[in-house]
């Protein structure tokens, strides 16, 4: 029998995300959290639009382009020319770790997508 904690637990934390923003609190770290939790749910679009949102308050947010670009892919939306900000934002904030795993994936989906 699977632990029902898992599902609780994210759904608790959604809740307590959605308070903060309802009270203001705004930030790019809440909407890396949000897009995070919607992520694990399967709401890709929500959290898309919380991830974007994320990447704008803080354009050198190297974690929430990666995570930005696994929820566009998850929404089958895969756009290679964002992943490719999000590669140059790790490079501006140093974040090399990022850089490599956002080429790599970079890499895969081009592979995967039909060149005409």
């Amino acid at each position: 029998m699977a632990d029902p904690a898992p599902a609780a637990t994210a759904g608790t934390a959604l809740r307590n995300f959605e308070r903060m923003l309802a009270a203001g609190k705004d930030g790019a770290l809440l909407r890396f959290g949000l897009g995070n939790e919607f992520l694990k749910c399967g709401d890709t679009a929500a959290a898309v639009t919380h991830l974007r949102r994320a990447v704008a308050l803080d354009p050198g947010y190297s974690a929430a382009w990666k995570l930005l670009g696994k929820a566009l892919s998850a929404a089958q939306r895969d756009d290679e020319a964002l992943i490719a900000e999000g590669i140059a934002a790790a490079q501006r904030s140093g974040d090399k770790q990022a850089m490599r795993e956002m080429q790599v994936f970079v890499r895969r989906l081009a592979k995967q997508s039909p060149r005409e």
